[in-house]
């Protein structure tokens, strides 16, 4: 596991822990499941989805009645990751505040992650 011992890979914001409780009693779901995959104009994606239960490698966050678990494959890119919801006029989701983005595309849906200390990936 990568991380400093004792502190949470991710942090959620109260809207995140309200909205996937929410999520998670609406849909029977054991969490979400949080991970990354390669596409989009800036190269990587966030993927999100409802578990029933956590993998055997999967990172579990708990927090306050949400649950969170991240693939292993995405735990190095999320950590120190804060993540939000937010509702607006026009659109309502997560947003991900992650130290560990380079850059990211216009629409906000691609992202493409710092370089990786030699052993990373």
């Amino acid at each position: 596991m990568f991380g400093i011992p004792g502190k949470a890979p991710v942090t959620l914001t109260p809207r995140a822990v309200t909205q996937i409780a929410r999520l998670m009693a609406r849909d029977g779901a054991h969490g979400l499941k949080i991970g990354v995959k390669k596409g989009g104009c800036a190269g990587m994606e966030y993927t999100m989805e409802f578990a029933a239960e956590p993998g055997p490698m999967d990172e579990v966050v708990e927090q306050d009645g949400a649950r969170v678990m991240i693939a292993p494959m995405a735990q190095m890119f999320l950590f120190g990751t804060e993540i939000d919801y937010e509702t607006s006029l026009l659109e309502s989701g997560f947003r991900f505040n992650n130290p560990n983005v380079a850059e990211a595309c216009g629409c906000g849906e691609s992202i493409k992650f710092k370089d990786l200390p030699a052993g990373g990936a």
